[in-house]
């Protein structure tokens, strides 16, 4: 492994979520080091993220048969984290257009061990989508929102759940939608009191977010 590469194995020790590899930006032969590495069981899991199709098909064959990679999400894994018996969140999406993000959110949560279930393309130009969602939504212990354009669906949600709701505004949509800003921005002036809000695009920040309210209804559960 390169000399300038210090991997923070012992994270998940201090703060209960484990390192991942952010790969945009990496050099090829940092990302291969690191792609062999940890494709060993001797290694802690460990998730690829931003991961993309391109640099993908330049790793070596036998090295991706040793990955879970995921295309739409960019995400690959070697091994995952031990299952949680309890513990489920509900990840609801504007649109099919964000899934890149609410499939980076799934998988990370999935990674970490969670139960998830997805409930895509239910944005509130057609309110009766997420209506006729809303109870199922609501058994999840936590809610992640993905939504670009006005993101009118984070609010929306917030009025609907109980559950803590983390909003996610995504990089989709035309002109004045500025690359997620006018998503980011309406997360940030919501009405819904209560709704947290990551960066644009950041579907693993989110899922991580997700999963220490997770570990933390987990650890009361088990006391009882």
């Amino acid at each position: 492994m390169p000399d300038n590469i210090r991997f923070d194995i012992d994270r998940d020790v201090r703060i209960g979520l484990p390192e991942a590899v952010f790969c945009e930006g990496k050099s090829h032969d940092a990302l291969l080091s690191l792609l062999k590495r940890f494709a060993s069981d001797d290694e802690k899991p460990i998730l690829f993220t931003r991961l993309s199709e391109s640099v993908w098909a330049r790793v070596p064959k036998d090295l991706r048969a040793a990955y879970d990679y995921d295309p739409l999400s960019r995400t690959a894994w070697h091994r995952t984290c031990p299952r949680h018996e309890t513990g489920l969140a509900s990840i609801v999406s504007a649109g099919t257009a964000d899934a890149f993000v609410t499939h980076e959110v799934a998988r990370t949560l999935e990674y970490l061990g969670w139960t998830v279930r997805l409930f895509e393309d239910c944005g509130v130009a057609g309110l009766w989508r997420i209506q006729a969602a809303r109870d199922d939504i609501n058994k999840g212990d936590v809610v992640v929102v993905c939504a670009g354009l006005d993101a009118a669906l984070a609010s929306v949600m917030g009025g609907l759940t109980s559950k803590p709701v983390f909003a996610v505004p995504t990089s989709v949509g035309y002109g004045i939608a500025e690359g997620g800003r006018a998503a980011l921005s309406s997360c940030l002036a919501s009405c819904a009191p209560g709704v947290a809000v990551m960066n644009i695009d950041n579907g693993y920040g989110a899922a991580c977010a997700a999963a220490r309210v997770l570990t933390l209804l987990e650890s009361v559960r088990a006391a009882r």
